[in-house]
């Protein structure tokens, strides 16, 4: 860790999660438009969506391995080559299967840059500063989250759909530049580490892994491929884990090191991420039909109420990482999983004739919560783990969360159906705002069950043990 905050490798390092919040969501908003440009639907353009997220979540935790073995700045400067030059192409594109294959691979890119930019901005601050560290980058991130939409909006208004993909460009260009400013101090560094070889075949089995398991669990995604049998998916899904686990207890130097769970800080702390991601993206799914198609909210005013989540967000999360340096994770974490509590408590109370202020007090307190709860988690989870495995410990993060949010939104579509089904009393009904009440009481229900789920989580938050952030030298041999 550096003695002195090195502000190059900070900005650089803000810069990239800046870069991957914005690239994620200024395409969500142009996505109608994109598809009347190239001709195609929603299901055609519902593509490159998911090429996106195979590659960010499947290659997440390799990537980080790489940069474990090989020097994390190499892996995160080719990241900005690969989403500067895949941004472009995807401009540039003039059918709906090239954007296809481009955005996968800015997804490659995109998962380069997030398995080591938190670990280079815990690297670029002094020890003890983990947290404000980590708050710097959930800063960046989110506030690409909130720029966004608007931001693209305006592009989209006034120049064209293309030019939310020649916008990153620049922002690429200039990760690069400050990435080949350190690039020498970096490799002097790197040089002094002992090059391990890779595990090859675990980071194959890994990768596998994680498309079969997002095919189960993404509808679409299965859809796209064409596997259309989940009973034989899950077989596969199955004996190949199975055959991961064993092949990676027995090389020297696995890709995923099963031993790190034994750490009950990294244990806990990865499994509240999973629970809060599945209840984040639960609740954010089912909300927009409720404001649109129940209580009648305009487009631009569902816009305003879901505002407030990134807001609260990027207002605190500095203070959570200030407040993570002081106490420890446990503390501001919990507080944020608390929030997420009540605001799945509230969503049991919602009815067909509800004012605005229950859905915008809900965007509100999950704004709160991942406030509190991103910055101190994140670096729970990066700073519990020897320094050599900061990278797969990132990558994990990151897949753990992907996975999470594809949990939440197909948990929420099945309960939403079973309950619609109880409250309607129609035989094979599916869920429908044109049958209000019965929709409203699905939702109460399905809510209700994310209650349940957020208490296991903060029970896992308050599990994770409440000392200070400070890297073990190395693995402990028991729990």
């Amino acid at each position: 860790m550096a003695v002195r905050t090195d502000r190059l490798l900070l900005i650089n390092a803000m810069i990239g999660s800046f870069l991957g919040g914005l690239s994620a969501r200024i395409f969500l908003i142009s996505l109608p438009t994109v598809a009347a440009g190239l001709g195609t639907d929603i299901i055609g353009i519902s593509w490159a969506l998911i090429a996106y997220q195979l590659a960010s979540i499947s290659l997440s935790v390799v990537f980080g391995r790489l940069g474990d073995t090989y020097g994390r700045y190499r892996i995160y400067g080719l990241g900005f080559v690969v989403m500067t030059i895949f941004s472009f192409c995807c401009g540039i594109a003039e059918n709906v299967s090239q954007l296809v294959v481009f955005r996968f691979f800015q997804g490659v890119g995109a998962a380069m840059n997030a398995s080591a930019a938190r670990v280079l901005a815990m690297d670029a601050m002094p020890e003890g500063s983990e947290g404000r560290a980590n708050g710097y980058m959930t800063l960046s991130f989110h506030s690409g989250f909130l720029v966004g939409p608007p931001f693209g909006g305006l592009v989209i208004d006034y120049i064209s759909w293309r030019w939310t993909f020649f916008l990153l460009v620049p922002i690429g260009l200039a990760g690069i530049l400050l990435t080949a400013m350190r690039f020498r101090a970096s490799e002097t560094a790197t040089a002094r580490r002992q090059h391990l070889s890779i595990d090859h075949l675990g980071a194959a089995l890994l990768i596998a892994l994680t498309i079969i398991l997002v095919l189960l669990l993404d509808r679409r995604s299965a859809e796209w491929v064409g596997v259309g049998q989940k009973g034989t998916l899950a077989l596969v899904f199955v004996v190949t884990l199975a055959g991961f686990l064993v092949h990676e207890a027995r090389v020297p130097n696995p890709v995923m090191n099963l031993s790190l769970f034994r750490i009950r800080m990294f244990t806990f702390t990865i499994l509240s991420l999973v629970i809060i991601s599945v209840t984040y993206s639960l609740l954010s799914f089912l909300i927009p039909f409720y404001l649109q198609d129940v209580l009648h909210f305009s487009p631009s005013f569902m816009g305003v109420i879901y505002l407030l989540a990134p807001i609260f967000t990027v207002s605190l999360a500095n203070l959570s990482g200030h407040l993570t340096d002081r106490v420890g994770p446990r503390l501001p974490a919990s507080i944020g999983v608390g929030m997420v509590v009540l605001a799945c408590g509230i969503g049991t109370i919602l009815r067909v004739d509800s004012q605005w202020v229950l859905p915008a007090a809900i965007m509100a307190l999950l704004g709160l919560g991942s406030g509190f709860f991103n910055t101190p988690n994140q670096t729970a989870i990066i700073g519990s783990v020897p320094r050599e495995h900061r990278g797969f410990a990132t990558g994990m993060a990151n897949t753990m969360f992907g996975l999470g949010h594809l949990v939440g939104v197909s948990l929420g579509g099945a309960l939403l159906t079973v309950m619609f089904l109880y409250y309607s009393g129609i035989p094979g009904a599916t869920p429908t705002p044109e049958n209000p009440l019965a929709f409203v009481s699905a939702m109460n229900a399905t809510y209700l069950v994310c209650v349940g789920v957020s208490l296991i989580g903060l029970f896992s938050s308050l599990m994770r043990g409440g000392h200070k952030i400070g890297a073990p030298r190395e693995i402990p041999p028991g729990a």
